[in-house]
């Protein structure tokens, strides 16, 4: 079929052959469809959350004040577009995440359903043709920080200073915070190339997708319990623009005003290869494998989307494999 657009000024390029097929079109419109119900968000967000992996379908009737048929039903639709796979024990049938979507489950609700929920913005996001130029302001902070570390080369300053600069920018809501933020995203890196590990107390690595939840409620948990016995970083895949509301509450009351400080931010090499121990928490392989650093992934609750009360839940099934792995790291 050929594709013909006429306009009265410049000739259109046809655009047909870069849209998705019809077969890959089709298969992903039914499973919005089978995602475009209040009560089957609710299930899913419930099970993506539960601290063991799965639930049982006897907790999730107790989302929605509808019969155990009705319940049953919404997760067979659930069932047959793939997102869920289900075990029958005994009386009871278990629900979890099928593996193969558990990347696209984590998107839709660390990223997307957030975004539609959130309040709108007080100062809109500014784009590459009307932001503030920043260079200057950023060059002049890569030469403050060389000075301050002679040791590492101005030039691997700047380009540290830059990334850092770009990836913030990428899901900054307010481009008059860029550069603090930068200087301390910057700071942190440098002192992670820096880091002697002979001479230095151990340091842990919590890596989730946005970094908006877990990880940072898994570092702060280990600054607080540690007593300072050991450092603890966190960094995401596809790092958010904030912290989730409820998590950041709980920041609050682990490690009160420092708890302002805090922000997502993407995952570096730098920070990798910095750490002793490196925990994942939902991120699947996406950090890179280096030679003595120990790796651990933790399978807990995610807090995109619970209540108040399941991100309590979720605190404190990962304190206690904080207190675990920092008895662990200061034997």
């Amino acid at each position: 079929m050929n594709v013909t657009l006429t306009t009265t000024g410049d000739t259109c390029s046809p655009v047909a052959t870069h849209a998705i097929g019809i077969d890959a079109a089709t298969s992903v419109a039914a499973t919005l469809k089978a995602l475009s119900d209040p009560l089957r968000l609710r299930m899913l967000s419930a099970i993506a959350s539960d601290p063991r992996g799965e639930s049982c379908v006897c907790d999730l009737a107790e989302l929605a004040d509808v019969s155990q048929p009705t319940v049953s039903h919404h997760l067979k639709v659930l069932k047959d577009v793939d997102v869920l796979v289900s075990e029958r024990r005994g009386t009871w049938v278990w629900y979890r995440i099928n593996p193969n979507r558990r990347g696209a489950v984590t998107a839709l609700l660390d990223s997307f359903a957030p975004a539609t929920v959130s309040e709108p913005w007080s100062v809109e996001r500014t784009d590459a043709s009307t932001r503030p130029d920043f260079d200057a302001r950023v060059t002049h902070l890569a030469d403050e920080l060389a000075a301050e570390i002679p040791e590492v080369d101005a030039d691997v300053v700047l380009t540290i200073v830059r990334e850092s600069y770009t990836s913030l920018a990428r899901t900054a809501r307010v481009t008059s915070a860029l550069i603090p933020l930068t200087e301390r995203f910057a700071r942190q890196r440098l002192a992670d190339l820096t880091r002697d590990r002979d001479a230095s107390v151990p340091q842990v690595l919590f890596v989730c997708v946005a970094n908006a939840g877990r990880s940072q409620l898994a570092a702060a948990l280990v600054n607080q319990i540690s007593g300072g016995k050991v450092v603890a970083r966190s960094a995401g895949s596809n790092p958010a623009d904030v912290i989730h509301p409820h998590v950041r509450s709980l920041l609050t009351d682990i490690e009160g005003d420092i708890a302002a400080d805090r922000y997502p931010k993407p995952l570096t090499d730098d920070a990798v290869r910095a750490a002793d121990v490196v925990v994942t928490m939902g991120c699947g392989d996406v950090c890179p494998i280096i030679p003595g650093v120990r790796y651990d992934d933790w399978a807990v609750g995610d807090p995109a989307l619970a209540s108040r009360e399941g991100v309590e839940a979720i605190r404190d099934d990962i304190a206690a494999r904080v207190h675990v792995l920092v008895d662990d790291l200061l034997r």
